[in-house]
């Protein structure tokens, strides 16, 4: 009579039935479980406890574990049964609705495996080494049970193929942080912001998500021949903004605006009268550049380069030459320094001899065209 009943139960039962079941003893390659409704016992290989790649059956399910269960054989007294297939069920109707909804989601790493990540979603998704950070990865061992953000970015059910991303999650935030901030930022404002990325015609500065460019004639009110000579990569740097171009999704900025200009504090450094050691920057038909401080050139006239009558200031002057001038006259508001070759000469000149001209006479001295003469014999020997 039980042989009978046994029988009834388990052909009443067919391949690809649903059923519940409760773990009554988990070995180590399988479990055995206590259908319900019936008095037919199941087994649970320990392949068909999970999508991933189990070491033992108890590191999945514990006795007393009600599971969702179906029917994958159905022998005369035991049925197999199959956890995983009611699981990666259930999870490819989800993660159908999550791919066509472009849904971001949670989950924990699993495993870290050649080439990238496995997640555990009720299927194995994985996700591709480059589809892990916007950056270069060299050890993922770090991320194994992390939690992480994820796209779906290709789903097959037939080929069992579902890859995750993590990267397309990163970028989707920084593409709205960006809109949002190209929305708010203006022109004149100041922020702070650090060095990304440095190219041969300035810096790119993160302010906040979102990179503008610093070009090589606003990184310092100094020439500057090399970006990398001024900035660094991951440098902590204050920036104005320049101009937004919000259609184009350009920013340009500026970290010379925010520095100190090199004619704040000229009159001080550079008073009326004062002797400083400058270099001959460019020669025009006009007089001489000659930079005195980092940014800071002042014009020597050509009147005020030499004593002798010159034609071009060419004549007695080269680019790149350092000179000693004096500071006639400064004007911040315009940024204007003139500057003398001549007083000095004359100064030097006037303390080894002197000759005193009478208060009333109007002409020059005897002894004057004397001296010259003198030096120009002494000149020739």
């Amino acid at each position: 009579m039980t042989e009978d009943m046994n029988n009834i139960e388990v052909n009443s039962l067919e391949v690809g039935d649903r059923v519940t079941g409760t773990v009554t003893k988990v070995e180590e390659k399988q479990v055995l479980v206590d259908v319900k409704d019936s008095k037919i016992d199941g087994i649970i290989p320990i392949s068909e406890l999970s999508s991933l790649h189990v070491e033992k059956a108890s590191d999945v399910v514990k006795e007393g574990d009600e599971l969702d269960l179906v029917v994958t054989k159905v022998e005369e007294e035991l049925l197999v049964l199959s956890k995983r297939k009611v699981e990666a069920e259930k999870a490819w109707e989800e993660m159908k609705r999550r791919y066509e909804s472009e849904e971001v989601f949670e989950a924990e790493v699993k495993d870290v495996v050649k080439g990238g990540l496995v997640v555990d979603l009720g299927v194995r998704g994985f996700v591709p080494a480059s589809l892990v950070e916007d950056y270069y990865v060299e050890d993922f061992e770090d991320y194994r049970g992390k939690s992480l953000t994820f796209k779906i970015v290709e789903l097959d059910e037939e080929k069992n193929r579902l890859i995750l991303s993590h990267r397309a999650v990163i970028e989707g935030e920084k593409a709205e942080k960006k809109k949002e901030l190209l929305e708010k930022i203006q022109a004149d404002d100041v922020l702070d912001g650090t060095v990304q990325r440095i190219t041969d015609f300035g810096a790119f500065v993160d302010i906040g998500g979102v990179d503008g460019l610093v070009h090589i004639s606003q990184l310092s009110h100094q020439h500057v021949e090399k970006p990398s000579d001024v900035v660094e990569e991951g440098q902590k740097v204050q920036v104005k903004v320049l101009s937004v171009d919000r259609d184009n999704e350009r920013i340009s900025l500026s970290i010379k605006e925010t520095l100190p200009g090199p004619w704040s504090d000229i009159e001080e450094k550079a008073p009326r009268g004062a002797v400083l050691d400058g270099k001959v920057r460019r020669l025009v038909s006009y007089g001489a550049f000659v930079e005195v401080f980092p940014g800071v050139e002042g014009l020597v006239h050509i009147s005020q380069i030499s004593h002798q009558h010159i034609g071009t200031p060419h004549e007695v002057l080269s680019e790149g030459e350092e000179v000693q001038v004096k500071v006639l006259d400064v004007n911040v508001n315009d940024q204007r320094l003139s500057l003398s070759i001549k007083e000095l000469k004359e100064d030097k000149g006037s303390s080894s001899q002197s000759y005193e001209m009478p208060e009333e006479s109007s002409g020059f001295q005897l002894g004057e065209m004397i001296g010259d003469k003198l030096k120009d014999l002494n000149n020739d020997k």
